[in-house]
């Protein structure tokens, strides 16, 4: 969706939604629009989200306090019906 499979950011003190919203800031803004559920201004309707291979919404959800060297993964996913 980037183009790239990784992406690195330095933030100080950020929740999983700062650091979310950081990396959708240097999208395209196709790939933005994609992330980030315009309604809600969250990504979770359009992709699992995982902090350290761990569910974020089994933590604190977007509130979640993201640490040095913490990985944060995006997954898109597809909805159909």
């Amino acid at each position: 969706m980037v183009g790239r499979d990784q992406m690195s950011v330095k933030l100080k003190h950020a929740t999983v939604r700062t650091a979310v919203h950081v990396l959708a800031e240097s999208m395209p803004s196709e790939a933005r629009r994609l992330l980030i559920d315009p309604e809600l201004n969250d990504p979770r309707p359009n992709a699992l989200v995982l902090l350290n291979g761990r569910e974020i919404n089994v933590l604190k959800g977007m509130e979640t306090e993201v640490k040095n060297n913490d990985v944060l993964t995006i997954i898109p996913i597809a909805h159909g019906g």
